[in-house]
């Protein structure tokens, strides 16, 4: 694939010369992508030189509701996995799907709901929560997702913001929630999914899905009209951003958006009907939605994990072939392994020895082969299988999205005989822009962008893009969405990048976490937090020093590895405050930032840094449902901290 490059009104554009035009129709784009890579393929891109069946099989679709009703046809008898209240996995068919859908899809009518209305949904990953998505957009309903995690006052302001009049949530503990808030919102109708009696006030699930899977095979033909009516350039769903810069703003996505990158982000990996996943990131989150439409598109098995801390055992159980995570999931898998080698002499001595040997095996390993070397087999039995056990054993597509992936941690993963495939993309993108694949692919950058996108760097480097899985602006803020195109209608995606001479996009960090030093050096802090991270002692790391003369860190600790070493050690701290203000704590980290700092430039360098005695999370409000850091609550919560590290910066030494 050649990549051609233009200056047009002083911005540096990317053409992709795939010998048609971006804004195709849909169906034609699909079928001459399917051409181009399997003209790839032959030219060597794969060891069979063919074009996997799978990418002949699926057709494009043009609606969500497309999507749906292919679902419902592919008589699948175990298109879904849940776990029931023994935690048995108990299988749910195609037929079951649709009939599921349509009942609660008729309620929703019974109701009121019309094309255009917008449906609520608070609840973790369940099947429940596939039924309501589904049967909000068979009657041109929009979907609202919404965050478990939120508080009561937040999911009010998002529902009264969006307008909705019917809610889904997933148990009383959510229901409590909303019924809190009810006079603040313009809720009619709350559904629960939880079995059991509702409370006052509630609907529950099962009464209005009751006798649905009696109906079997059968169709109902003013239904399926009625799903097959929606249209491409009707509003599908409303997705509020998690605010790590501001206030959430509501993305409008519309069927076309969605099915468009439906059609194209997935076709190099084959994916098809023996192919299965857990599903576990946040489906609030647009990540985790699109892939389960991917399985879904090519028949694959989902499995719903509705709890995070159930994944280690559901990896075990299910064994799935394809796991999609946020970096921090591949980071603490990592952190795992080093924490548990690090207990033994001979495992760390083993682990390093077969690391240093899949460092020099990694092209092999991202090009979809087993290395021939000789100690590769007892390397594999020794420690690679180990790795692979952690997911299940049975994967065989890695990606990471949500976040910026470390080049450490790609790295280390590929030592290990796996080849994590990073993408990249934004809530307005539908998701994805780019994304690295079995075809196409080059470590450290997110890869080539999607045939049916545009992008072009600006002046400072920031990366634009517009095509039809862009979204159609902000709900109700005329204002922002005019500010997030320019005049030619390019989106701002607000991250900085580079693309090389092959074509291949790397995002260097936010365009507006860029710190800049006094002295008028600019610092991206992600690449630095991230290869702080690598250490298992260190959970979390925020870069501060935006206009002050040096970098300082902010260090939240693995605490579960610091209490383990601290006691190995002999240090007694009765509070979390005392451990981190211990001077052998202290210098541990130092010790981790010295070694960080070896692989900086000087102006990058961490001059002071602080352990702090808190753990990060989403819930503390430190981090997004997608694990990235909200830098604007950090330097807030920590404002006493930073103004301890800068106290001296008159008389300190800086850059």
């Amino acid at each position: 694939m050649s990549n051609h490059k233009e200056r047009t009104l002083g911005l540096r554009r990317i053409r992709l010369d795939f010998g048609f035009v971006v804004k195709a129709k849909a169906e034609e784009v699909f079928w001459r992508y399917l051409a181009l890579i399997h003209s790839r393929l032959a030219g060597g891109g794969l060891r069979n030189g063919s074009l996997p069946k799978t990418m002949t099989k699926i057709t494009p679709i043009s609606t969500i509701n497309d999507l749906f009703l292919r679902v419902a046809g592919a008589e699948n008898p175990r298109a879904v996995l849940w776990q029931d209240e023994f935690g048995q996995w108990q299988p749910i068919s195609s037929d079951q799907i649709y009939q599921r859908v349509r009942a609660l899809a008729k309620a929703f009518l019974s109701w009121g709901a019309r094309k255009g209305d917008r449906i609520g949904l608070v609840g973790e990953n369940r099947w429940e929560w596939m039924v309501t998505d589904f049967a909000s957009l068979a009657i041109g309903a929009a979907n609202v997702p919404i965050y478990p995690t939120l508080t009561d006052e937040q999911v009010a302001e998002l529902l009264k913001d969006a307008g909705c009049r019917i809610a889904v949530v997933s148990t009383r503990a959510q229901y409590d929630k909303l019924q809190a808030v009810r006079a603040k919102t313009d809720l009619e109708k709350i559904v629960l999914m939880d079995a059991g009696p509702p409370p006052e006030g509630a609907i529950s699930l099962s009464s209005l899905l009751e006798g649905a899977d009696a109906e079997g095979s059968s169709r109902d033909a003013v239904f399926d009209e009625l799903v097959r009516r929606v249209e491409s350039k009707d509003l599908a769903t409303l997705i509020y951003t998690s605010g790590t810069t501001g206030e959430p703003k509501g993305v409008m996505l519309t069927h076309g958006n969605v099915a468009n990158n439906q059609n194209t982000a997935a076709v190099e990996f084959g994916f098809n009907e023996t192919d299965s996943c857990i599903s576990f990131l946040p489906l609030s989150h647009i990540t985790a939605r699109a892939l389960d439409y991917v399985m879904y598109n090519h028949g694959s098995q989902v499995a719903y994990c509705s709890q995070f801390d159930k994944l280690p055992q559901a990896m075990k159980e299910v064994r799935p072939t394809v796991i999609v995570g946020v970096p921090r999931v591949f980071e603490k898998i990592r952190q795992a392994v080093e924490q548990k080698s690090a207990a033994s002499p001979v495992k760390k001595r083993i682990l390093a020895w077969a690391l240093g040997l899949g460092g020099r095996h990694v092209d092999t390993v991202y090009g979809g082969r087993k290395p021939s070397a000789p100690m590769w087999k007892l390397a594999n039995k020794l420690c690679y299988s180990k790795v692979m056990e952690a997911f299940g054993g049975r994967v065989r597509v890695f990606v990471s999205g949500g976040a910026p992936l470390g080049v450490d941690t790609a790295t280390w993963f590929a030592s290990a005989g796996i080849a994590l495939w990073e993408g990249y993309g934004l809530t307005e993108t539908s998701p994805v822009i780019a994304l690295n694949t079995p075809v196409s692919h080059r470590m450290g950058t997110v890869g080539k962008i999607l045939p049916n996108v545009e992008v072009k760097l600006a002046e400072d480097g920031e990366l634009l893009t517009r095509g039809p899985a862009v979204f159609v602006g902000y709900w109700q803020k005329p204002t922002e969405t005019a500010a997030c195109f320019d005049d030619e209608g390019w989106f701002r995606t607000g991250d900085i990048a580079s693309i090389d001479e092959d074509g291949f996009l790397s995002i260097t960090d936010r365009k507006k976490e860029l710190l800049k030093t006094s002295g008028g050096k600019l610092v991206a802090p992600q690449p630095i937090e991230n290869k702080l991270k690598n250490n298992a002692l260190v959970a979390q790391a925020a870069l501060v020093g935006d206009k002050h003369k040096f970098i300082s860190a902010l260090l939240a600790p693995n605490f579960v590895a610091l209490e383990a070493w601290a006691q190995q050690n002999g240090i007694e701290a009765k509070t979390r405050a005392e451990l981190v203000a211990n001077l052998q704590v202290i210098a541990l980290y130092g010790g981790i930032v010295r070694e960080v700092n070896g692989a900086l430039a000087n102006f990058e360098t961490i001059k002071r840094f602080r352990v702090v005695a808190d753990e990060w999370t989403q819930e503390s409000g430190e981090l997004t449902p997608s694990m990235k850091l909200k830098r604007r609550i950090i330097t807030a919560q920590y404002s006493a901290v930073i103004d301890e590290l800068y106290a001296d910066e008159a008389t300190a030494r800086g850059e």
